[in-house]
């Protein structure tokens, strides 16, 4: 498939499409996946990858469903490299529960950058040729437009993208970051934040990812043939920028739990599009909305396929919630607080909202519910529980715990 076709390929934001995808893709979760999964084959030929990504990202697939589809078809040894990629998602939404300072500092960083870049045109022009696929290296511009027309790049494309990025091109990493987040339908501000670190060599210290032009010749199977000369040459990473080091690990942030007498609303957001997980029924339910939040992902404006996606998905969720959801939109925070004193309740409902903008603005909305008398209260999936405890350093103490992780989960 061309470019040209793969923009009209818009995948379907509902349970039932991500679930009919993860069947789909079984056969593929063993061998061929261990063996292909490093191939950006290009647009519309990414087969041996799941592409579950934006429904992973929304709960519409959840990561259990899919550990265990990889498990029970091809077992543990075959489905190894599936399942760590699949673990491997929570351990980056775990690290960043960890070190919520992270999230603050790229978001204040990228405020920083924006600015800069109104004031200096030379670093404005660079960084529009780059989101427009005009640089002239052709494999970065052939992924630029990719991203842009599709809202999906290939994992290893990702990785070669960032790296030119930041060591060819030599442009804020942070602006790089927010050109995915605002475009990428599976954009998560974990894995997408700490992707860009880990190439920055800020994530893993002093090991940056190196693009070269052997690498991106062998696993794009030749449709790109970069010379040595189109690539930096990286001897060290941005570690630099962060004398100091990472920040000290904090302790998770306990959710407080929901007492079922109270009266309650539910508050449905792209983080987690399947509350009937939860039994909302068991509570008091006087309301229900569906919170679009995908314009906060940045300060300059989000992909329309990205909002598209979103609320699709809420209304999806909002459908199979078997209640009468009203639309709402992250605006003035203390908004919601009117919005749960209207429907005569005192908590408001919702899976667990990790680092991220959303977050943020669920903090600032904190003083007005308080006033309100209103309980911001979350459920925290089993899966996160699990995982975020152990992701305090690198993948590899993750990776051990898999075992473990897997039987406590009931996968094993």
């Amino acid at each position: 498939m061309s470019l040209d076709d793969a923009r009209t390929f818009k995948p379907d934001p509902t349970r039932q499409e991500g679930e009919a995808r993860l069947a789909a893709f079984i056969p593929g979760m063993g061998r061929r996946y261990a063996n292909g999964r490093n191939f950006d084959r290009g647009p519309g030929r990414h087969g041996d990858v799941s592409q579950l990504s934006p429904y992973l990202r929304r709960r519409l697939v959840l990561e259990s469903e899919a550990v265990a589809a990889a498990l029970g078809t091809h077992g543990p040894e075959a489905s190894e490299k599936f399942v760590q990629e699949v673990v491997w998602r929570g351990y980056f939404k775990g690290w960043l529960e960890r070190r919520p300072q992270v999230w603050t500092a790229f978001r204040d960083g990228l405020a920083r950058d924006l600015d800069a870049m109104e004031r200096d045109r030379r670093l404005r022009r660079a960084v529009e040729a780059a989101e427009a696929g005009a640089t002239g290296i052709e494999c970065f511009d052939a992924w630029a437009a990719e991203l842009v027309e599709t809202g999906y790049l290939h994992n290893h494309a990702r990785m070669w993208f960032a790296s030119i990025w930041i060591f060819t091109l030599e442009l804020p990493w942070r602006l790089g970051a927010d050109f995915f987040y605002r475009h990428l339908l599976d954009g998560d501000p974990a894995s997408n934040t700490l992707g860009w670190r880990w190439v920055a060599g800020l994530h893993t210290r002093g090991r940056p990812y190196h693009a070269q032009a052997w690498n991106i010749a062998k696993f794009t199977e030749r449709r790109f043939e970069p010379r040595d000369a189109d690539l930096a040459e990286v001897v060290g990473g941005l570690e630099a920028e962060e004398p100091e080091g990472l920040p000290p690990v904090q302790p998770l942030r306990a959710p407080r739990p929901p007492d079922p007498a109270a009266p309650s609303v539910l508050l449905i957001t792209e983080e987690d599009c399947r509350p009937e997980d939860f039994d909302p029924g068991r509570h008091d339910i006087r309301g229900a909305a569906r919170l679009s939040a995908s314009h906060l992902r940045s300060p300059r404006p989000v992909s329309e396929a990205v909002a598209a996606f979103e609320a699709g998905a809420l209304e999806d969720a909002a459908r199979r919630s078997g209640l009468e959801t009203e639309p709402m939109r992250a605006g003035v925070p203390s908004d919601l607080a009117r919005w749960a004193v209207r429907a005569g309740a005192t908590q408001i409902l919702t899976p667990y909202v990790p680092e991220g903008p959303l977050r943020d603005w669920l903090a600032e909305a904190g003083p007005a519910l308080g006033e309100a008398g209103v309980t911001l209260c979350e459920w925290r999936r089993d899966w996160d529980a699990l995982i975020w405890p152990h992701a305090t350093a690198g993948f590899f103490k993750v990776k051990k715990k898999i075992p473990d992780i897997l039987q406590d989960a009931g996968l094993s």
